[in-house]
Protein backbone atom coordinates (compact mmCIF):
# COMPACT_ATOMS: atom_id res chain seq x y z
CA UNK A 1 0.00 0.00 0.00
CA UNK A 2 2.88 2.37 0.70
CA UNK A 3 3.87 2.27 -2.96
CA UNK A 4 0.56 3.52 -4.27
CA UNK A 5 1.10 7.26 -3.70
CA UNK A 6 4.50 6.97 -5.35
CA UNK A 7 2.99 5.15 -8.33
CA UNK A 8 0.20 7.68 -8.53
CA UNK A 9 2.67 10.59 -8.66
CA UNK A 10 4.73 8.74 -11.26
CA UNK A 11 1.67 8.17 -13.44
CA UNK A 12 0.66 11.82 -13.13
CA UNK A 13 4.14 12.94 -14.20
CA UNK A 14 4.12 10.53 -17.14
CA UNK A 15 0.80 11.90 -18.33
CA UNK A 16 2.01 15.48 -17.89
CA UNK A 17 5.29 15.01 -19.69
CA UNK A 18 3.67 13.02 -22.57
CA UNK A 19 6.91 11.13 -23.30
CA UNK A 20 10.61 11.22 -22.41
CA UNK A 21 11.65 13.44 -25.32
CA UNK A 22 8.93 16.00 -24.59
CA UNK A 23 9.78 15.93 -20.90
CA UNK A 24 13.41 16.80 -21.66
CA UNK A 25 12.40 19.58 -24.08
CA UNK A 26 9.89 20.96 -21.59
CA UNK A 27 12.39 20.90 -18.71
CA UNK A 28 15.07 22.72 -20.64
CA UNK A 29 12.67 25.25 -22.09
CA UNK A 30 11.13 26.02 -18.69
CA UNK A 31 14.53 26.79 -17.17
CA UNK A 32 15.63 28.77 -20.22
CA UNK A 33 12.50 30.95 -20.42
CA UNK A 34 12.76 31.79 -16.72
CA UNK A 35 16.39 32.80 -17.17
CA UNK A 36 15.59 34.91 -20.23
CA UNK A 37 13.55 37.27 -18.07
CA UNK A 38 16.75 38.09 -16.23
CA UNK A 39 18.51 39.07 -19.44
CA UNK A 40 15.48 41.02 -20.67
CA UNK A 41 15.78 43.26 -17.63
CA UNK A 42 19.55 43.13 -17.17
CA UNK A 43 20.80 44.22 -20.61
CA UNK A 44 18.96 47.60 -20.62
CA UNK A 45 20.04 48.15 -17.00
CA UNK A 46 23.66 47.42 -17.89
CA UNK A 47 23.41 50.13 -20.53
CA UNK A 48 21.77 52.62 -18.18
CA UNK A 49 23.42 51.95 -14.81
CA UNK A 50 26.84 50.58 -15.74
CA UNK A 51 27.62 52.36 -19.02
CA UNK A 52 25.59 55.53 -18.45
CA UNK A 53 23.81 55.22 -21.80
CA UNK A 54 21.78 58.15 -23.07
CA UNK A 55 18.12 57.70 -24.09
CA UNK A 56 19.06 57.57 -27.77
CA UNK A 57 21.54 54.76 -27.06
CA UNK A 58 18.94 52.79 -25.10
CA UNK A 59 16.51 53.25 -28.00
CA UNK A 60 19.15 52.07 -30.46
CA UNK A 61 19.77 49.00 -28.28
CA UNK A 62 16.06 48.11 -28.42
CA UNK A 63 15.93 48.71 -32.18
CA UNK A 64 18.97 46.52 -32.83
CA UNK A 65 17.43 43.73 -30.76
CA UNK A 66 14.33 43.78 -32.97
CA UNK A 67 16.21 44.06 -36.28
CA UNK A 68 17.27 40.37 -36.73
CA UNK A 69 13.64 39.25 -36.75
CA UNK A 70 13.02 41.30 -39.87
CA UNK A 71 16.34 40.65 -41.60
CA UNK A 72 17.23 37.07 -40.75
CA UNK A 73 14.00 35.17 -40.06
CA UNK A 74 13.53 33.99 -43.67
CA UNK A 75 17.06 32.61 -44.24
CA UNK A 76 17.04 31.07 -40.76
CA UNK A 77 13.81 29.29 -41.66
CA UNK A 78 15.54 27.72 -44.66
CA UNK A 79 18.47 26.59 -42.49
CA UNK A 80 16.08 25.02 -39.98
CA UNK A 81 14.63 22.87 -42.76
CA UNK A 82 18.03 21.90 -44.19
CA UNK A 83 19.86 21.03 -40.96
CA UNK A 84 19.11 18.52 -38.19
CA UNK A 85 17.04 20.46 -35.67
CA UNK A 86 18.26 18.99 -32.38
CA UNK A 87 21.92 20.01 -32.93
CA UNK A 88 20.68 23.41 -34.14
CA UNK A 89 18.75 23.89 -30.90
CA UNK A 90 21.80 22.94 -28.85
CA UNK A 91 24.08 25.25 -30.86
CA UNK A 92 21.69 28.20 -30.40
CA UNK A 93 21.61 27.61 -26.64
CA UNK A 94 25.39 27.30 -26.33
CA UNK A 95 26.07 30.42 -28.40
CA UNK A 96 23.55 32.38 -26.32
CA UNK A 97 25.27 31.23 -23.14
CA UNK A 98 28.70 32.33 -24.47
CA UNK A 99 27.34 35.71 -25.56
CA UNK A 100 25.93 36.35 -22.11
CA UNK A 101 29.11 35.18 -20.39
CA UNK A 102 31.05 37.80 -22.34
CA UNK A 103 29.22 40.60 -20.49
CA UNK A 104 30.34 39.91 -16.88
CA UNK A 105 33.79 38.89 -18.13
CA UNK A 106 34.20 42.27 -19.84
CA UNK A 107 32.60 44.24 -16.99
CA UNK A 108 34.88 42.97 -14.20
CA UNK A 109 38.04 44.73 -15.51
CA UNK A 110 35.92 47.69 -16.68
CA UNK A 111 36.26 46.91 -20.39
CA UNK A 112 32.57 46.65 -21.24
CA UNK A 113 31.44 49.25 -23.79
CA UNK A 114 28.22 50.00 -25.68
CA UNK A 115 29.46 48.52 -29.01
CA UNK A 116 29.87 45.12 -27.31
CA UNK A 117 26.39 45.44 -25.81
CA UNK A 118 24.97 46.27 -29.24
CA UNK A 119 26.70 43.26 -30.80
CA UNK A 120 25.53 40.91 -28.04
CA UNK A 121 21.95 42.18 -28.37
CA UNK A 122 21.90 41.57 -32.14
CA UNK A 123 23.50 38.10 -31.99
CA UNK A 124 21.39 37.07 -28.99
CA UNK A 125 18.22 38.03 -30.86
CA UNK A 126 19.33 36.12 -33.98
CA UNK A 127 20.11 32.99 -31.94
CA UNK A 128 16.75 33.24 -30.18
CA UNK A 129 14.96 33.41 -33.54
CA UNK A 130 16.90 30.34 -34.67
CA UNK A 131 16.03 28.46 -31.48
CA UNK A 132 12.34 29.38 -31.57
CA UNK A 133 11.89 28.34 -35.20
CA UNK A 134 13.79 25.08 -34.74
CA UNK A 135 11.89 24.33 -31.54
CA UNK A 136 8.50 24.87 -33.21
CA UNK A 137 9.58 22.60 -36.07
CA UNK A 138 11.05 20.01 -33.68
CA UNK A 139 7.97 19.54 -31.50
CA UNK A 140 5.96 17.61 -34.18
CA UNK A 141 8.85 15.13 -34.34
CA UNK A 142 8.61 14.16 -30.66
CA UNK A 143 4.84 14.19 -30.04
CA UNK A 144 2.00 12.68 -32.03
CA UNK A 145 -0.34 14.85 -34.10
CA UNK A 146 -3.19 14.51 -31.60
CA UNK A 147 -0.85 15.59 -28.77
CA UNK A 148 0.34 18.86 -30.34
CA UNK A 149 -2.26 21.02 -28.60
CA UNK A 150 -1.48 19.35 -25.27
CA UNK A 151 2.26 19.81 -25.76
CA UNK A 152 1.98 23.46 -26.76
CA UNK A 153 -0.40 24.04 -23.85
CA UNK A 154 2.13 22.70 -21.35
CA UNK A 155 4.95 24.70 -22.90
CA UNK A 156 2.68 27.73 -22.75
CA UNK A 157 2.10 27.06 -19.06
CA UNK A 158 5.85 27.23 -18.49
CA UNK A 159 6.09 30.53 -20.35
CA UNK A 160 3.22 31.98 -18.34
CA UNK A 161 4.76 30.94 -15.03
CA UNK A 162 8.05 32.48 -16.14
CA UNK A 163 6.21 35.69 -17.05
CA UNK A 164 4.79 35.83 -13.53
CA UNK A 165 7.88 34.77 -11.57
CA UNK A 166 10.65 35.93 -13.89
CA UNK A 167 10.53 39.71 -13.38
CA UNK A 168 10.61 39.53 -9.54
CA UNK A 169 13.48 37.02 -9.73
CA UNK A 170 15.31 39.25 -12.18
CA UNK A 171 14.79 42.31 -9.99
CA UNK A 172 16.07 40.51 -6.90
CA UNK A 173 19.19 39.15 -8.60
CA UNK A 174 20.00 42.48 -10.23
CA UNK A 175 19.55 44.24 -6.90
CA UNK A 176 21.74 41.69 -5.11
CA UNK A 177 24.49 41.03 -7.65
CA UNK A 178 24.29 43.84 -10.17
CA UNK A 179 23.07 43.55 -13.74
CA UNK A 180 26.27 42.13 -15.34
CA UNK A 181 26.60 39.26 -12.86
CA UNK A 182 22.86 38.52 -12.91
CA UNK A 183 23.07 37.41 -16.55
CA UNK A 184 25.28 34.51 -15.41
CA UNK A 185 22.09 32.77 -14.28
CA UNK A 186 20.58 33.09 -17.74
CA UNK A 187 23.80 31.75 -19.29
CA UNK A 188 23.53 28.76 -16.97
CA UNK A 189 19.89 28.26 -17.96
CA UNK A 190 20.86 28.06 -21.64
CA UNK A 191 23.53 25.47 -20.87
CA UNK A 192 21.00 23.39 -18.93
CA UNK A 193 18.57 23.68 -21.83
CA UNK A 194 21.29 22.49 -24.25
CA UNK A 195 22.01 19.54 -21.95
CA UNK A 196 18.33 18.55 -21.80
CA UNK A 197 17.96 18.72 -25.58
CA UNK A 198 21.19 16.77 -26.01
CA UNK A 199 19.67 13.88 -24.03
CA UNK A 200 16.75 13.60 -26.47
CA UNK A 201 16.98 10.63 -28.82
CA UNK A 202 14.77 10.99 -31.88
CA UNK A 203 15.12 10.34 -35.58
CA UNK A 204 15.82 13.62 -37.37
CA UNK A 205 13.87 14.72 -40.42
CA UNK A 206 16.23 15.53 -43.28
CA UNK A 207 15.32 17.62 -46.30
CA UNK A 208 14.29 15.49 -49.28
CA UNK A 209 14.23 18.36 -51.77
CA UNK A 210 16.47 18.12 -54.84
CA UNK A 211 19.45 20.51 -54.84
CA UNK A 212 17.89 22.85 -57.40
CA UNK A 213 15.03 23.55 -54.96
CA UNK A 214 17.29 24.32 -52.02
CA UNK A 215 18.35 27.71 -53.36
CA UNK A 216 16.07 30.55 -54.38
CA UNK A 217 13.11 28.18 -54.70
CA UNK A 218 13.27 27.12 -51.05
CA UNK A 219 11.10 29.96 -49.71
CA UNK A 220 8.60 29.45 -52.54
CA UNK A 221 7.95 25.95 -51.21
CA UNK A 222 7.18 27.44 -47.81
CA UNK A 223 4.85 30.01 -49.36
CA UNK A 224 2.92 27.28 -51.17
CA UNK A 225 2.64 25.21 -47.99
CA UNK A 226 1.27 28.21 -46.08
CA UNK A 227 -1.05 29.84 -48.63
CA UNK A 228 -2.29 26.79 -50.53
CA UNK A 229 -3.93 25.51 -47.35
CA UNK A 230 -7.20 27.48 -46.87
CA UNK A 231 -7.14 27.24 -43.06
CA UNK A 232 -3.48 28.22 -42.70
CA UNK A 233 -3.92 31.03 -45.23
CA UNK A 234 -6.86 32.43 -43.28
CA UNK A 235 -4.99 32.24 -39.98
CA UNK A 236 -1.90 33.88 -41.51
CA UNK A 237 -3.96 36.79 -42.86
CA UNK A 238 -5.76 37.22 -39.56
CA UNK A 239 -2.56 37.05 -37.52
CA UNK A 240 -0.95 39.72 -39.71
CA UNK A 241 -3.92 42.10 -39.56
CA UNK A 242 -4.43 41.55 -35.85
CA UNK A 243 -0.73 42.17 -35.20
CA UNK A 244 -0.94 45.49 -37.05
CA UNK A 245 -3.77 46.75 -34.86
CA UNK A 246 -2.31 45.06 -31.79
CA UNK A 247 0.96 46.91 -32.39
CA UNK A 248 -0.93 50.19 -32.45
CA UNK A 249 -2.68 49.22 -29.21
CA UNK A 250 0.47 48.05 -27.40
CA UNK A 251 2.59 51.03 -28.49
CA UNK A 252 0.50 53.46 -26.46
CA UNK A 253 -0.69 51.19 -23.64
CA UNK A 254 1.96 52.14 -21.07
CA UNK A 255 1.80 55.89 -21.65
CA UNK A 256 -2.00 55.74 -21.66
CA UNK A 257 -2.15 53.92 -18.32
CA UNK A 258 0.48 56.04 -16.59
CA UNK A 259 -0.14 59.49 -18.10
CA UNK A 260 -3.80 59.54 -19.19
CA UNK A 261 -5.29 57.42 -16.38
CA UNK A 262 -2.62 58.43 -13.80
CA UNK A 263 -2.05 54.90 -12.54
CA UNK A 264 1.09 54.68 -10.38
CA UNK A 265 3.91 52.41 -11.65
CA UNK A 266 3.40 49.80 -8.91
CA UNK A 267 -0.23 49.29 -9.91
CA UNK A 268 0.75 49.30 -13.57
CA UNK A 269 3.15 46.43 -12.83
CA UNK A 270 0.32 44.56 -11.13
CA UNK A 271 -1.87 44.98 -14.21
CA UNK A 272 0.89 43.58 -16.43
CA UNK A 273 1.35 40.65 -14.05
CA UNK A 274 -2.38 39.89 -14.33
CA UNK A 275 -1.77 39.30 -18.03
CA UNK A 276 0.70 36.57 -17.10
CA UNK A 277 -1.86 35.03 -14.75
CA UNK A 278 -4.44 35.09 -17.55
CA UNK A 279 -2.03 33.39 -19.95
CA UNK A 280 -1.39 30.71 -17.32
CA UNK A 281 -5.11 30.11 -16.83
CA UNK A 282 -5.60 29.89 -20.58
CA UNK A 283 -2.89 27.24 -20.86
CA UNK A 284 -4.37 25.21 -18.02
CA UNK A 285 -7.98 25.17 -19.25
CA UNK A 286 -7.17 24.79 -22.93
CA UNK A 287 -7.01 20.95 -23.03
CA UNK A 288 -10.45 20.68 -21.39
CA UNK A 289 -12.02 23.29 -23.71
CA UNK A 290 -10.51 21.58 -26.74
CA UNK A 291 -11.97 18.20 -25.76
CA UNK A 292 -15.32 19.81 -25.02
CA UNK A 293 -15.72 22.18 -28.00
CA UNK A 294 -13.01 21.25 -30.52
CA UNK A 295 -9.98 23.15 -31.80
CA UNK A 296 -11.69 25.60 -34.17
CA UNK A 297 -14.38 26.72 -31.71
CA UNK A 298 -11.86 27.15 -28.92
CA UNK A 299 -9.57 29.15 -31.21
CA UNK A 300 -12.41 31.42 -32.32
CA UNK A 301 -13.70 31.93 -28.78
CA UNK A 302 -10.20 32.82 -27.61
CA UNK A 303 -9.67 35.35 -30.41
CA UNK A 304 -13.10 36.90 -29.83
CA UNK A 305 -12.66 37.11 -26.05
CA UNK A 306 -9.27 38.81 -26.42
CA UNK A 307 -10.56 41.34 -28.97
CA UNK A 308 -13.74 42.25 -27.10
CA UNK A 309 -11.94 42.76 -23.79
CA UNK A 310 -9.30 44.95 -25.46
CA UNK A 311 -12.09 47.52 -25.95
CA UNK A 312 -12.41 47.88 -22.18
CA UNK A 313 -9.02 49.61 -21.95
CA UNK A 314 -9.84 52.79 -23.94
CA UNK A 315 -13.39 52.81 -22.50
CA UNK A 316 -12.23 52.67 -18.86
CA UNK A 317 -13.33 55.66 -16.80
CA UNK A 318 -14.73 56.76 -13.45
CA UNK A 319 -13.26 56.33 -9.97
CA UNK A 320 -9.75 54.90 -9.72
CA UNK A 321 -10.92 51.61 -8.22
CA UNK A 322 -13.42 51.12 -11.05
CA UNK A 323 -10.74 51.92 -13.66
CA UNK A 324 -8.35 49.42 -12.04
CA UNK A 325 -11.07 46.76 -11.97
CA UNK A 326 -11.88 47.29 -15.66
CA UNK A 327 -8.22 47.22 -16.67
CA UNK A 328 -7.56 44.17 -14.50
CA UNK A 329 -10.43 42.22 -16.09
CA UNK A 330 -9.21 43.23 -19.54
CA UNK A 331 -5.69 42.01 -18.81
CA UNK A 332 -6.66 38.83 -17.00
CA UNK A 333 -9.44 37.50 -19.23
CA UNK A 334 -8.06 39.05 -22.39
CA UNK A 335 -4.83 37.11 -22.03
CA UNK A 336 -6.81 33.94 -21.33
CA UNK A 337 -8.39 34.44 -24.75
CA UNK A 338 -5.14 35.25 -26.50
CA UNK A 339 -3.51 32.12 -25.11
CA UNK A 340 -6.40 29.98 -26.33
CA UNK A 341 -5.96 31.40 -29.82
CA UNK A 342 -2.17 31.41 -29.96
CA UNK A 343 -1.65 27.81 -28.83
CA UNK A 344 -4.23 26.47 -31.27
CA UNK A 345 -2.84 28.57 -34.13
CA UNK A 346 0.67 27.17 -33.79
CA UNK A 347 -0.65 23.64 -33.16
CA UNK A 348 -2.73 23.70 -36.35
CA UNK A 349 0.28 24.97 -38.29
CA UNK A 350 2.53 22.25 -36.89
CA UNK A 351 -0.04 19.57 -37.62
CA UNK A 352 -0.81 20.59 -41.23
CA UNK A 353 2.60 21.60 -42.58
CA UNK A 354 4.98 18.81 -43.73
CA UNK A 355 7.86 18.31 -41.31
CA UNK A 356 10.52 19.29 -43.85
CA UNK A 357 8.80 22.67 -44.44
CA UNK A 358 8.12 23.64 -40.83
CA UNK A 359 11.08 26.00 -40.56
CA UNK A 360 10.20 28.01 -43.66
CA UNK A 361 6.52 28.33 -42.80
CA UNK A 362 7.33 29.46 -39.24
CA UNK A 363 9.84 31.93 -40.70
CA UNK A 364 7.23 33.38 -43.05
CA UNK A 365 4.79 33.92 -40.19
CA UNK A 366 7.54 35.52 -38.13
CA UNK A 367 8.50 37.78 -41.03
CA UNK A 368 4.91 38.92 -41.56
CA UNK A 369 4.46 39.66 -37.87
CA UNK A 370 7.82 41.39 -37.37
CA UNK A 371 7.28 43.45 -40.51
CA UNK A 372 3.76 44.66 -39.77
CA UNK A 373 4.04 45.31 -36.01
CA UNK A 374 6.49 48.25 -36.29
CA UNK A 375 4.26 49.82 -38.94
CA UNK A 376 1.29 49.71 -36.57
CA UNK A 377 3.45 51.13 -33.80
CA UNK A 378 4.70 53.98 -35.98
CA UNK A 379 1.25 54.91 -37.28
CA UNK A 380 -0.16 54.81 -33.76
CA UNK A 381 2.44 57.33 -32.60
CA UNK A 382 1.62 59.64 -35.50
CA UNK A 383 -2.15 59.27 -35.10
CA UNK A 384 -2.02 59.97 -31.35
CA UNK A 385 -0.60 63.43 -32.08
CA UNK A 386 -3.77 64.32 -34.01
CA UNK A 387 -6.62 62.33 -32.45
CA UNK A 388 -5.28 61.65 -28.95
CA UNK A 389 -3.95 58.57 -27.20
CA UNK A 390 -7.29 57.21 -25.99
CA UNK A 391 -8.97 57.36 -29.39
CA UNK A 392 -5.93 55.83 -31.11
CA UNK A 393 -6.03 52.89 -28.68
CA UNK A 394 -9.77 52.59 -29.32
CA UNK A 395 -9.06 52.38 -33.07
CA UNK A 396 -6.48 49.65 -32.43
CA UNK A 397 -8.88 47.64 -30.27
CA UNK A 398 -11.68 48.15 -32.81
CA UNK A 399 -9.44 46.94 -35.62
CA UNK A 400 -8.62 43.78 -33.65
CA UNK A 401 -12.32 43.12 -33.09
CA UNK A 402 -13.25 43.67 -36.76
CA UNK A 403 -10.47 41.35 -37.91
CA UNK A 404 -11.77 38.72 -35.48
CA UNK A 405 -15.29 39.08 -36.88
CA UNK A 406 -13.81 38.47 -40.35
CA UNK A 407 -12.00 35.38 -39.00
CA UNK A 408 -15.25 34.05 -37.56
CA UNK A 409 -16.96 34.53 -40.92
CA UNK A 410 -14.06 33.03 -42.91
CA UNK A 411 -13.85 29.86 -40.79
CA UNK A 412 -17.58 29.23 -40.56
CA UNK A 413 -18.95 30.23 -44.00
CA UNK A 414 -18.17 26.86 -45.60
CA UNK A 415 -19.58 24.75 -42.78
Amino acid sequence: MALRPHRHITNVLRRFLINRAFGLLWSGQTISVLGSHITGSAIPLIAILVLGARPIEVGLLAALSALPSLLFSLPIGVWVDRLPRRPLLMLADIVRALLLLSLPIASLPGQLQMPQLYLVAVLLSACTICFDMAYQAFLPQIVAYQELVEGNSKLGTSSSLAEIGGPPLAGGLIQLLGAPLAVLFDALSFLLSALSIGLIRVREVQSTEPPEKQGRHALREGLHALFDDPLLRTLAIYTTIRTFFGGAFAALYTIYIVRELRIVPALYGTLVALGGVGALLGSLILPYLTRRFGSTRTLLCGAFLHSVLALLTPLAGGPTLLVLAILGISQLLGDVGFQLYAIHEISLRQGRVPLHLQGRVNALIGFLVSGIAPLGTLLAGIASEYIGIRFTILCGAGGMLLSTVWLLYALTRDR
